[in-house]
């Protein structure tokens, strides 16, 4: 969907299931990030896919243990009601020091069926 049709939004006008999940991945509680997750969700991170909420378990395991970094929620947009945007900026000790991440949500029974972050 083109960049012109996505509605920019206060990011406290998130969806709950989606603040849920930002706020357990910024804390790095697996078990809280999983909650929100459909049970065939997938996630794509990296240039790599996780299909399942085990395979989504193993790669928060390790994205949370692999680098120090800080995180912070710089824009949110609305494209419909099950298609959101939440921009962070983070920096750390990974590869570049610092990179603005695109979180692309899809929902489905306010729950998330898909993520896919890239810059």
């Amino acid at each position: 969907m083109p960049d012109d049709q996505h509605q920019t939004i206060d990011p406290a006008g998130l969806p709950p299931v989606i603040t849920r999940y930002l706020a357990a991945h910024r804390a790095r509680d697996t078990a809280t990030a999983l909650t929100t997750l459909t049970e065939d969700a997938t996630v794509t991170d990296d240039g790599k896919t996780y299909e399942g909420v085990p395979a989504i378990a193993d790669w928060l395991g390790r994205a949370a243990s692999e680098y120090t970094y800080t995180t912070e929620l710089t824009a949110a947009q609305r494209i419909d009601p099950s298609h959101y945007i939440a921009t962070h900026h983070l920096e750390g000790d990974f590869p570049g020091g610092q990179v603005d991440l695109r979180f692309r949500f899809t929902l489905r029974d306010d729950l998330i069926e898909e993520l896919v972050i890239e810059p």
